[in-house]
This record gives C-alpha cells, sequence and structure tokens, in this order.
C-alpha cells in the first residue's frame, strides 16, 4: 500500500535524504519520496512484512517521527479510518465514527471539515521559537558591540576596554554563551549528539559541531588560562561567535518557518471553503447537522448567500452560484432545476433546494485539495541534483571543514605561530560548517512548487504533479479538439435572417414552438434561444415529424414548415442554393422556416466558437507556440473553424486513434507537445502527449488520463497554465543558483583560501548571518511568485 504521511523533526534538505536512506533500506519498503518543502513522506510499503509504526520508530532515535494520525491518500480500498489506528476522547470516536460512514480516512474527514492540525502545531512551533528570539536577540546585541569595540580599539579607533571591564565582558559572554548553547541552541546540541551517536548529520549536527567547538575552545582557555597562556592566545576567545551565530540561525529559521507557512496557504483557503453545517430536510422537518452527517439523496436547503455543503443537483427553485473559488470564474452561473452545484461555492440571492449525490472525498472540492497537495508534495525532475548534492553535502562539509583546521595548523604554524595558525584554524572550521546551507538547496524547487500549484488552483487549474508543471514550460506545440475546446460542444442558435414582415421574435416564437415537438438536437438549439431570451411557445396543432426534412404544424390558424433545403424544395420555393452550401461548409445548419407560400426567414445552428478561444490562441502564438487542432469534422468545417480562431494546422475527420497517431508524429518531429482535450475519444492522446490538459466539463476518462486539467473548460486556462509553468520554473531556477551561489562562494571564503591572496578571512558570524538569510531568501522568492499577474 502506499500512504503519506507528515514528519515531525525535519528541518532541512540532509533531513529528508537521512529519512530517506533509513527508511529505504526497511525490508517491506518499496519505494520512499520525501519532500522537505511540504514536510511530508510518501511510502510504498508491504503490509505483511512492517507497518506505519515500525517506520516511525527506526526514524524516532535520529529525532523525526511519522505523524499517524495525519496519514494521508490510503491507496487501498480496504483500507477505513479504523485501520488507521484508535482515536483517543469521545470527540475523536464520534470523527472516526463519522469518517467510516462516510468511507473517509480520519485524514480526509478533517480536511472535509476544514481542520489542520499541522498548521497549528507550526504555529506553536513558531511562538516558542518568537520567545527564544526575544530572549537571544538582546545578547547577541551586546556581544555584537563588545565584538565591535574590540574591533575598532585594535585599529586604535576607540580606546580599549579598562582591564577590569574586559575580565567582566568575558565572564558575561561566558554566561550568555551558556544560555545561547544550551537553551536555545539546543536542537544542534542534539544534532551534534545523534551525528555521534548513530553517525547521522544534518544541518542541525553542522552548526552544533560549530558552536559547540566554539564554545569549549572559549571555556576551556577561560577556565586554564594560566596553563595555556604559554601555547595559545587566551586572551581571544569565541563566546560571541557562539551567541550570534545561534541568535542569526535561530532567526532566520523562524522567519523561513513563517514564509513557508504562507507558501501553504492554497490548501488552507481551499480547507475554509468547505461549510461546516448543512440545512437538510428530514422527516418533513428542516434541520440543520453538521456536513459529515450528510448522506447521498439528503436534500439541502441553501438560502440566500449560504455555503455549498456538498455537490449535488438542484430539485427546486433557480439562483446565480459564485463558483471563483473553485473555478477563478468571478461571474456567478445561473442555476436552475437538473443543474448541478458544487461544495464550496456560494449562493447569492436566490434560494433553492438540491439533491446530495457527492458527499464527503467525493465532492469536486475534496478532489481539488487532494489533487493539490499531491502535487505540491510531488517532486520535479530538476530538483533530482539538488537532492544528490543534499544527500552528501553534509558529510562532504564535515571532511572540509577539519581537512582545512589541520591544513591551518599545519601549513599556518611554520609563518604565523601556533596561536595565530589555531585561531585562523578554528575560525575558518567554525565559519564553513555555519556557512554551509543544505536548507537553500532544499527548498530551492519544492517552495517554488507549492506557491505555483497553489496559485494554478486558485485560477482553476489543477495539476497533477510537479513533473507535469516542469514539462509544461518546455512546450512547443498545443494540439487541441475542436468540439468542447475550441467550440462549446454543444449547437447553438448563432443567427437570424429574417425575410418577411414578422418580428424578430415572432419568428422565433413560431420556429420554436415547432421545434418544441421534435426531438432533433437542433430543435433543442432553437428552443433554447426562445426560452433564453424569454420568448413565449404557441400552441401547435396538426404536428408532423417529416423525416431527413423537417416538421409541419399548424399555429394560430396558418401551417407552416421548418427544416432543410430539401423540404424547401418540395415546396417549390425560391432558395439561393450557393447560400446554404456556403454555410453548410462552414459547420453551420441552417434551418428554414416557410408557409407553402413564401420562405419567412432562416436560422443558423452551429456548434459556436468559444469567445475565448481566438483571445487563446493569440495568446499562444505570442509565446511561441504552435496551435494544431484535431477533429473529426469534415474538412471544409475545420477550415473554415482553424481560419476564424487563427489555428497554424488542421487536421480533419480523424478517428480517436488517428489522434494519437499524430500526437506521435510531433513528437517523432522533435516537438513537446500538449493535448487538450475534453472527450473519451481523447484521452488516448491525452496520456501519449507530453502533458495532457484536460477540460473539466468533459469526461471523467479524459480528466484521468490528463497532467493539467482546467475548470469549466476554459481554453484561457491553457494559457494561464502554461505562463505559470514558467513563472515558477524560472524561480526555481533562480533560487537553484542563489542556492548553489551560497555555497560555491561561501566555502571557500570561509575556509580562508582567499587569505594568502587577499588576507580575507569571514567571521563565523558573517557566516551565521548568511546561512541564516539564504534559506530565507529562497523562500520568499517562492512567495513572490503569488504577485504574478497571469
Amino acid at each position: 500500500m502506499e500512504q503519506t504521511f507528515r514528519i515531525r523533526g525535519m528541518h532541512c534538505a540532509s533531513c529528508a535524504s537521512i529519512i530517506e536512506k533509513s527508511l529505504g533500506k526497511v525490508d517491506g519498503v518499496d519505494s520512499i519520496e520525501v519532500n522537505v518543502g511540504t514536510e511530508k513522506a510518501k511510502i510504498s510499503f508491504d503490509e505483511s512484512k512492517t507497518n506505519a509504526q515500525a517506520l516511525s520508530k527506526i526514524i524516532e532515535p535520529l529525532g523525526y517521527t511519522l505523524v499517524m494520525s495525519d496519514a494521508l491518500n490510503a491507496v487501498s480500498s480496504m483500507q477505513t479510518a479504523t485501520e488507521m489506528g484508535p482515536v483517543r476522547g469521545r470527540e475523536g470516536t464520534q470523527r472516526s465514527s463519522a469518517s467510516n460512514g462516510m468511507g473517509m480516512s480520519e485524514s480526509e474527514h478533517a480536511a472535509h471539515l476544514g481542520l489542520n492540525q499541522s498548521k497549528a502545531e507550526k504555529l506553536t512551533e513558531l511562538a516558542s521559537m518568537k520567545t527564544k528570539i526575544i530572549t537571544i536577540m538582546p545578547m547577541a546585541v551586546i556581544a555584537i558591540v563588545l565584538m565591535t569595540w574590540d574591533i575598532l580599539a585594535e585599529f586604535d579607533r576607540v580606546a580599549a576596554a579598562p582591564a577590569a571591564w574586559g575580565a567582566s565582558f568575558r565572564y558575561l559572554l561566558a554566561v550568555m554563551a551558556t544560555y545561547a548553547l544550551f537553551v536555545v541552541g539546543q536542537p544542534y546540541l542534539l544534532g551534534f549528539y545523534r551525528f555521534l551517536r548513530y553517525g547521522k548529520a544534518n544541518m542541525d549536527s553542522l552548526i552544533g559541531i560549530g558552536t559547540s567547538a566554539a564554545f569549549l575552545y572559549s571555556i576551556t582557555v577561560t577556565a586554564f588560562a594560566e596553563q595555556l597562556k604559554a601555547y595559545v592566545n587566551v586572551s581571544v576567545t569565541y563566546f560571541d561567535v557562539a551567541i550570534v551565530v545561534i541568535a542569526f540561525i535561530t532567526l532566520g529559521k523562524y522567519l523561513e518557518a513563517r514564509a513557508k507557512i504562507k507558501t501553504g496557504d492554497a490548501i488552507e483557503k481551499l480547507l475554509n471553503l468547505q461549510a461546516k453545517t448543512a440545512l437538510v430536510i428530514r422527516d418533513g422537518k428542516e434541520i440543520e447537522i453538521p456536513v459529515d452527517q450528510v448522506v447521498h439523496g439528503d436534500i439541502i436547503i441553501v438560502k440566500p448567500a449560504g455555503k455549498i455543503p456538498v455537490d449535488g443537483e438542484l430539485t427546486e427553485g433557480t439562483s446565480y452560484v459564485d463558483e471563483s473559488m473553485v473555478s477563478g470564474e468571478p461571474v456567478p452561473v445561473e442555476k436552475n432545476v437538473g443543474d448541478k452545484v458544487v461544495a464550496g461555492t456560494i449562493n447569492t440571492t436566490g434560494a433553492f433546494t438540491f439533491k446530495a449525490t457527492k458527499v464527503g472525498s467525493e465532492t469536486l472540492l475534496a478532489h481539488i485539495i487532494t489533487m493539490v497537495e499531491e502535487a505540491q508534495g510531488s517532486k520535479a525532475p530538476i530538483q533530482a541534483l539538488a537532492d544528490k548534492i543534499s544527500g552528501i553535502f553534509v558529510p562532504v562539509v564535515l571532511v572540509i571543514a577539519f581537512v582545512t583546521l589541520f591544513a591551518w595548523l599545519g601549513l599556518g604554524t611554520p609563518s604565523l605561530g601556533f596561536a595565530q595558525a589555531l585561531s585562523f584554524g578554528l575560525v575558518s572550521f567554525v565559519g564553513i560548517l555555519v556557512i554551509a546551507c543544505p536548507c537553500a538547496l532544499g527548498l530551492a524547487t519544492p517552495t517554488a512548487i507549492i506557491v505555483g500549484v497553489g496559485k494554478g488552483a486558485k485560477e482553476g487549474i489543477l495539476i497533477k504533479d510537479a513533473s507535469t508543471l516542469e514539462k509544461l514550460h518546455k512546450v512547443t506545440t498545443v494540439v487541441v479538439d475542436k468540439t468542447g475546446t475550441i467550440t462549446k460542444g454543444k449547437p447553438e442558435l448563432i443567427s437570424i435572417q429574417n425575410e418577411s414582415r414578422m418580428s424578430e421574435t415572432e419568428l422565433i416564437a413560431v420556429l420554436a414552438s415547432l421545434e418544441n415537438k421534435s426531438e432533433h438536437p437542433i430543435a433543442s438549439a432553437v428552443v433554447s434561444y426562445a426560452k433564453g431570451h424569454s420568448i413565449n411557445l404557441r400552441a401547435v396543432e396538426n404536428f408532423q415529424a417529416l423525416k431527413g426534412k423537417g416538421v409541419q404544424g399548424t399555429i394560430d390558424g396558418t401551417e407552416y414548415f421548418a427544416g432543410n433545403a430539401r423540404l424547401i424544395g418540395e415546396l417549390s420555393l425560391r432558395l439561393d442554393a450557393n447560400a446554404i452550401a456556403k454555410k453548410t461548409s462552414e459547420g453551420k445548419t441552417p434551418v428554414i422556416l416557410a408557409t407553402a407560400k413564401e420562405i419567412i426567414g432562416t436560422v443558423l445552428v452551429a456548434d459556436a466558437i468559444k469567445p475565448e478561444a481566438v483571445e487563446a490562441v493569440a495568446a499562444l502564438h505570442k509565446l511561441g507556440i504552435q496551435v494544431v487542432m484535431l477533429t473529426g469534422d469534415n474538412a471544409q468545417t475545420a477550415a473554415y473553424i482553424a481560419e476564424q480562431v487563427g489555428i497554424d494546422e488542421v487536421v480533419a475527420e480523424v478517428m480517436p486513434e488517428d489522434k494519437l497517431i499524430k500526437v506521435k508524429e510531433l513528437q517523432t518531429d522533435g516537438r513537446v507537445v500538449a493535448m487538450a482535450g475534453d472527450g473519451i475519444n481523447d484521452a488516448p492522446a491525452l496520456a501519449q502527449a507530453d502533458v495532457g490538459i484536460a477540460m473539466a466539463t468533459g469526461t471523467d476518462v479524459a480528466i484521468e488520463s490528463a497532467g493539467i486539467t482546467l475548470l469549466h473548460g476554459d481554453i484561457s486556462k491553457l494559457v494561464k497554465a502554461i505562463r505559470l509553468s514558467k513563472f515558477t520554473m524560472r524561480g526555481i531556477k533562480q533560487n537553484l543558483f542563489w542556492a548553489f551561489a551560497y555555497n560555491v562562494i561561501g566555502i571557500p571564503l570561509a575556509s580562508g583560501l582567499f587569505y594568502p591572496l587577499f588576507g580575507w578571512l569571514l567571521s563565523p558570524v558573517f557566516a551565521g548571518l548568511a546561512m541564516a538569510f539564504s534559506s530565507v531568501s529562497v523562500v520568499t522568492n517562492s512567495l513572490r511568485l503569488k504577485t504574478k499577474a497571469l
């Protein structure tokens, strides 16, 4: 089975590498993928050989825990909330019972109710870190002031402190450094301890080793000054380094954690869309119940401004529903009897009742939340290099630090003397350990993915995984299906040509009254137009369907005929055959209304082009992307529509298998292909394309075959999706550049490599500052994606 767990105690990319290596070699674990950005692990394992509790026990000594109550996405039809383990307390038992009844896991039920324990824990952790920062920052300021005083006095910029003051300052710094290391720096000491005991090192281990070395050296030369003054300069201590480094690192972690919470706020906003209660009719009475108690078939009442609690179908009333939260569309959508409504959307003015058809994890909102969570937790291929480097980063840095220390002692002693060489060596040792930043590398990709996927969800663009988002920015050709993608997918009355003294309204009233008796799809388009324009239908007598030609009937004593050119020909009425043929070649179906003596008018019915299609294709061209249209329609109709929309290439009269072949041909030509479609016949081509894009108005098969789903089938969102991909990948590359730059420049500088040439030696204080803000800058850069207009 496959499960996703939240991991407690994970702070950096090296942590992710340790967890993957530790659990990956366990018998029964088939695969494991840890994401440092979401702090979650997706584990596939054999339940007969191991279980979640056993896996958690393996990593607990290393400082990590799999959070059982937050297990997500159990991929097993037999898995229920009961199997997830006992739930304590009366409230927990009620929730477990409710979730079992709805076929949901405990975490799905929590999401269904809008709960987010993870964020609550994060906020508690933030509050604890803030308290530590408030206590240590004044100490860091004192240490920096004293450090600056010493440096300025050395260059005769200020008077040196009296000897008595110097001793007092040293003891004060020793007390503050003890508090900094053993209270605020406790996580780093634990990292040091776990490294010594288990041989596993992460970022905390590096900080712990570096600050402990500075503290132990300083406390030793302070306590044994008389005995050591012949060998080392006992007046030089590094208490200030331990204080300031721990203060800056802790501040950086606090700012990073606060920023990371913001990266995932898309999920929180989606969770908050869920209504907490529903007003249902039970035993003829209106009762308000918790939303988790709603079952299939319940009749639910929605009042003005009320949230829709579950998915369903209108049974009574009309209204306009604001669906912007789940589709990104700002204009409320009209709802009538028989129309579908979606959980999390908001009713505007009217009141209506609807029947619940999907509840709990079945709803579109729950599906969106799950899809966004999975996408945010997935890894993009571009992250592979960063993961490989992060996996060996800490051991390599430790080796570099020790080699540097011994190099200073071995090579520096002859020219500098032992005391000075030891001092420089210790500064370099601590500086390397402190400035090395696996965190920035680890966060570069996932934070950008989290923000990008979340922004897409707000725009009605659902992204299945990070790999799809990465591929999308490389797309050179977009293949679209005509019906439902370029066109609306259903016949509409698009034009009226009145050739009589009748008003246009009267003409439509007569035609729609006749067609209302017909079951032909073209007839329904005429009737829908009449209803949409509030045109009343009239009584029809002597109605007769004329197979293959049209209909006839008597209205207000006059006999009317409605149908095709063949019917009009049989009435011996004069008709412009060329004009009719031209319209037919453009994919338009003429419906001619006539009496036995004259033609009254002609209406054209067609699968209308979506208004946004022309703009979308033009925008794709601006992005340097070619557009190919595949359709089963005849070549003339396809060519006409392609010309109207501005499509580059048309392939007409294709079967479903032909669509698949065409996608393969384009890929063989070296193109990166995105395929957009909405029908079952599009599914094979969607699966074959480098990126499959499904219109959510289409079938479930098409949506399952696609990597990206565009809610409401809006093709303009395809352009937004590509722009989003380009913005996200640009952000990832910027993050990776800066993450590598910090380390490539910082580590040699901290090691003293440039000292013989330029006299440059980086103080561990500045190394700590650089390290602290490297992660913050990466997360902040990712957050900039939120401000980008698509």
